[in-house]
């Protein structure tokens, strides 16, 4: 059975992320970002969202686990911004319905979305340069990198939150990370 951990940067929706896994069948655990790498194994790992970058703790420690990796809102952002990429305060602000154009639909995490989808999202901070490596794979009106991937590196991040009920098509989008991971 496929195992992932969702490294908890004290997100809000976290345990939702947490309980999407679980009932799609994987083998989940939910860890603190203080957590460190070495006492966790999985076959792939979830930043989750979080209040800022000043909360991520070990979460840094991750992004190198020779595993997939899925960052979401504020994983996404410190995925792009521990890789060189660019985090800047964005002009939207809070969450919102927002809809996304998927622009490579090969990519095996987003790539199955397009050509577009509707989601829910917060855009106070959000990636404006993806790190070198990467690809932009969506983006909208209101924010321009809002996935970006690294297939090389399995490295994957989304502006916006899968796991929530106002996501359309967000289990898809787990699904397709738990198909890198398995």
């Amino acid at each position: 059975m496929t195992r992932i951990v969702v490294v908890d940067n004290h997100g809000q929706f976290t345990h939702l992320e947490h309980r999407t896994l679980r009932d799609l069948g994987v083998d989940v655990e939910l860890v603190d970002n203080e957590t460190p790498l070495a006492e966790t194994d999985a076959d792939g790992y979830v930043l989750s969202g979080g209040p800022s970058m000043d909360r991520v703790g070990r979460a840094p420690e991750y992004i190198d686990a020779d595993v997939p990796v899925l960052g979401i809102c504020l994983g996404h952002q410190l995925i792009a911004t521990e890789l060189g990429g660019e985090v800047k305060s964005g002009e939207y602000g809070g969450y919102a319905d927002v809809d996304v154009a998927i622009d490579d639909d090969t990519d095996p995490l987003v790539g199955s979305l397009a050509p577009e989808t509707r989601v829910w999202a917060s855009h106070a901070d959000e990636v404006t340069k993806v790190p070198e490596g990467f690809e932009r794979t969506a983006s909208s009106d209101v924010c321009s990198v809002e996935a970006m991937g690294d297939t090389d590196r399995d490295l994957y991040g989304v502006q916006w939150h899968p796991e929530v009920a106002h996501t359309e098509r967000g289990e898809e989008l787990f699904e397709n990370f738990i198909a890198r991971c398995s």
